[in-house]
């Protein structure tokens, strides 16, 4: 199993390109069955969590063909199964995202529930509910979703989240492309990922109105054309590298990234004493080479602060001056990298859901295991900021979510190496 050895105590410096957004891609490529006719799709990032999401749609027939601009063609015209297997949803949470557009387009789907990261319950049935508002049968078999969409196909519906999920308002958004009628989605999640996946449906011919806030209207087209779409950047990417420079007093500067979608982000690297510079599609970030100041932060939906950031902004406190509270709202168990951190020397106390971090100088070296996708990335920070050697075990999660992330950190003068 691969390990990333991380030589640390130099501060990060240079300038790096940010990657497609893996957020953004898994919605997209599952929205390509809703379009009878070929898709072209660009700036894909190369990871575990879209690999996934190919050989699942390569087992529903889907055809993909990659050229040599690495622009993926995709044609979803050929479908020859309606099952999503076990074997593929267990590895990632986002293969539930195909279970909307097969049964808006197909009128059928049986999709096993979903598995990924360990960091706490993410219930599908807010999903399930909206797809049943639409009209959809569905049952629970053997651990499979069956959804069978009424004669005629899945019915507009007026939709409220109790509760704001991006992957149900996706699954949702989805579905109601291709439904008769206009849908209504309330509370639905704003992320900017939430964005580019309307945008996507847009350019393929359909109507989503009102992406970006909490009210979506979704016209339901009788079908989708294809088309090209090119992937936005990946803002999570972006602030771990961003974290990663600020923890370890660096300069560092990310091209082809929207400074907007990073909003809340940059104003707790402002007050942890970054001077933050953005221009169009780029960011930049110079801590001057201070050690930065303690911060404290609510994870909550977009557009606040995101729980994707939180375990890198945890190990940012870790070497900060003064003592700051991290207090995670979205995921239970999403502070458990705060356990790693504290083997090397970090002083957090758990209370709840709210870590208390007390900064110190610096880190040690130490072997330590990855949790989940972004506590994994917490701890290739930790290592970069510690003295002596850090080793991180399990990094097949670090794979889910960040492309190439060892050599874009040697680009910015890292010690690092991926060793079996």
């Amino acid at each position: 199993m691969d390990k990333l050895l991380i030589r640390g105590g130099a501060p990060l410096a240079g300038e790096v390109r940010v990657s497609g957004s893996k957020n953004a891609a898994l919605p997209i490529l599952a929205a390509t069955l809703l379009v009878d006719d070929v898709v072209t799709l660009s700036n894909v990032p190369h990871l575990n969590d879209v690999t996934t999401m190919f050989e699942l749609l390569g087992c529903l027939g889907v055809e993909m063909v990659l050229d040599e601009k690495m622009h993926i063609d995709i044609d979803a015209r050929n479908i020859t199964s309606l099952v999503a297997p076990y074997d593929l949803v267990k590895t990632m949470r986002a293969s539930i995202l195909v279970l909307g557009p097969l049964l808006a387009r197909f009128g059928e789907a049986h999709v096993s529930f979903p598995g990924g990261c360990a960091i706490g319950s993410r219930p599908v049935d807010l999903h399930l509910r909206g797809l049943e508002a639409m009209g959809a049968s569905i049952e629970i078999d053997g651990g499979y979703i069956r959804a069978k969409a009424p004669d005629g196909g899945l019915r507009a519906a007026h939709l409220l989240f109790d509760i704001v999920t991006v992957g149900g308002t996706e699954n949702l958004m989805m579905a109601a492309a291709l439904a008769k009628g206009t849908s209504v989605i309330e509370n639905a999640a704003r992320e900017p990922e939430i964005v580019d996946l309307a945008n996507f449906i847009n350019v393929m011919g359909g109507r989503v109105e009102g992406a970006g806030s909490d009210t979506l209207v979704v016209h339901g087209v009788e079908s989708l054309h294809g088309g090209h779409y090119r992937v936005m950047p990946d803002r999570i990417e972006a602030g771990t590298f961003l974290a990663a420079a600020a923890a370890t007093r660096g300069k560092v500067k990310l091209r082809d990234i929207d400074p907007h979608t990073l909003e809340a982000v940059l104003l707790k690297l402002q007050e942890a004493g970054a001077d933050i510079q953005t221009g169009p599609d780029w960011i930049s970030l110079d801590m001057h080479g201070k050690r930065p100041k303690a911060v404290n932060l609510r994870t909550a939906p977009y557009p606040a602060f995101p729980t994707d950031m939180q375990a890198q902004l945890t190990t940012v406190n870790a070497v900060a001056e003064g003592t700051g509270a991290v207090t995670e709202t979205i995921f239970e168990n999403r502070l458990i990298q705060t356990h790693e951190l504290n083997r090397m020397g970090a002083k957090i106390i758990l209370e709840g859901n709210t870590a208390i971090i007390t900064g110190v100088e610096t880190l040690k070296g130490a072997p330590v295991m990855a949790s989940d996708l972004r506590a994994s990335a917490s701890l290739v920070i930790a290592g970069l900021v510690a003295k002596g050697e850090t080793l991180v075990d399990r990094i097949y999660h670090i794979d889910r979510g960040y492309e190439c992330i060892e050599e874009k950190l040697r680009q910015l003068g890292a010690d690092i190496q991926r060793i079996v």
